[in-house]
């Protein structure tokens, strides 16, 4: 069956740049499957992210492909990429505060993509802006669609954007940070309102986040992340079992577990390779407990099928 989304390749530079944006990425989501891109800040993953509705960073230039529901973004037609965001694929962003206009009551934000994108008429779009606010678990719609966004609540908000996007009926959702500045209580129940969504629509999601814990409990694949290239994905269990990636397992010790004895921290030392930073080897040489010199600062690690998984590691076999 065709991906619902299909990375191939991409590759995205800017001029003034020492490395690319995006290196030779691959991923790919099906239809009703939750996949995970995680890395630190700086890593690339929004801009794949944002890839999916042909939002490249201007003056950039693209290659590989990017394929949704069979349309490659790189080489669509506005026409085409036009079809893609009104129809296939849609994105909730990271500040629901950024992303609602101030001014606008939520009913009038909520309708007027119904309107101007779908035709419907204004009673139409009223009833589908109460069945989707319904559907995001919001209480009270009539009166939430005469408020203005700064009578609510962050996580509230969070909600309304989620059901913004759902108003072209997508079948792709693209997730960037959907639970960043909420507390632990909001986040939650933001990811659950996400889970239900994907298997009740049969949606595709992807999720963007930092957090590695959370993309291996709520999803069914995670694509880990650094400098612009893919180091290692497998499936959820896979990962979070056996990471043999020198930057997931670092990943996954900076975080505190849930359960068990609790041992110092081990964060990942050092900072991300910048853009204005090219390494003529493996791009986390310089942060890697694993390193040896003569071969991981020489030679980009290819990503190559380990167990369950794909890794970028020279080291992959010896570590596991």
């Amino acid at each position: 069956m065709t991906p619902l989304l299909d990375i191939d390749g991409l590759t995205v530079t800017l001029p003034s740049m020492a490395r690319p944006i995006l290196d030779a990425v691959n991923l790919t989501v099906e239809a009703g499957e939750a996949v995970a891109l995680v890395g630190e800040s700086g890593s690339g993953k929004s801009v794949t992210a944002r890839s999916a509705l042909g939002l490249f960073p201007s003056g950039a230039s693209r290659s590989g492909a990017v394929r949704v529901d069979g349309t490659d973004l790189v080489t669509a037609s506005p026409a085409e990429i036009q079809a893609v965001r009104s129809g296939i694929a849609s994105m909730v962003f990271q500040d629901p505060r950024a992303g609602i206009n101030p001014v606008l009551r939520i009913g009038d934000f909520l309708t007027e993509p119904l309107r101007r994108v779908h035709g419907a008429s204004r009673a139409e779009a009223d009833a589908r802006a109460l069945e989707l606010l319904t559907a995001v678990g919001l209480p009270d719609p009539a009166r939430l669609l005469r408020q203005y966004p700064h009578q609510l609540s962050g996580g509230m908000l969070q909600r309304i954007m989620i059901a913004y996007a759902l108003t072209t009926g997508p079948r792709l959702l693209l997730c960037d940070e959907p639970t960043t500045a909420l507390d632990v209580s909001t986040q939650a129940e933001i990811m659950a309102i996400l889970e239900r969504l994907r298997r009740e629509r049969d949606l595709g999601l992807l999720l963007i986040t930092h957090d590695l814990e959370l993309a291996t409990a709520v999803c069914d694949r995670v694509y880990v992340m650094y400098a612009g290239r893919i180091a290692e994905s497998a499936p959820s269990t896979t990962l979070l079992a056996a990471p043999r990636h020198p930057y997931t397992i670092g990943l996954l010790g900076s975080a505190p577990p849930l359960t068990g004895p609790r041992d110092r921290l081990r964060p990942v030392p050092g900072t991300p390779l910048s853009l204005r930073e090219a390494a003529p080897g493996c791009a986390f040489f310089a942060r890697c407990a694993f390193a040896r010199s003569g071969r991981c600062d020489t030679t980009p690690p290819p990503l190559e099928h380990h167990g369950d998984g794909d890794v970028a590691c020279h080291r992959a076999e010896e570590i596991t």
